[in-house]
């Protein structure tokens, strides 16, 4: 439909109230005719969000809320996927990276790493994830973490910088 894939406007926001709706006409607004922003996303996205190579990123169509939101930030590339699992949530101003510079010459990009982000999380506002990271889950991101590594169990609450377990649950 103009521009975006269906299976992105069957999830649960078009099916149970009118929110997939409002931001499918602000996106094909935005994206579609006046080309502000995330305009090779195959589905609605904030103009208030960026999203870089979407090819790469996966995700359910339930969970198109997650583009909605102020200031987050997926940096995907070709080589560097972002999974987010079924159920997760994403707040505003979250940053999900699968590439750093070279710490040699930081004008070269280092190697990209896939981030996975497991079934049921929440990232807090203000958090970042780094490249390679797994969370299990149902895995809780306090605000303004800095994920550096990955905590593949899952069931847990982490935060800080960096993140560390604060407790199972």
């Amino acid at each position: 439909m103009l521009g975006f894939d269906k299976k992105y406007l069957r999830g649960r926001y078009f099916k149970e109230s009118k929110w997939g709706y409002k931001w499918l006409v602000r996106s094909l607004i935005t994206q579609k005719i006046l080309g502000i922003g995330n305009r090779s996303c195959r589905w609605p996205v904030s103009p208030f969000c960026t999203v870089s190579f979407p090819e790469s990123i996966e995700f359910d169509p339930d969970d198109i809320n997650n583009f909605q939101t102020f200031g987050t930030y997926y940096m995907a590339r070709p080589d560097g996927k972002i999974k987010i699992g079924k159920g997760t949530w994403i707040a505003p101003h979250v940053g999900i990276i699968t590439q750093n510079h070279d710490l040699q010459d930081l004008s070269r990009a280092g190697p990209a790493q896939d981030v996975v982000i497991g079934r049921n999380c929440w990232i807090g506002m203000n958090s970042v994830i780094l490249p390679g990271v797994t969370l299990g889950d149902h895995t809780i991101v306090g605000a303004g973490s800095i994920v550096t590594h990955s905590f593949p169990e899952g069931d847990q609450l982490i935060a800080g910088n960096p993140a560390t377990v604060i407790k199972k649950l």
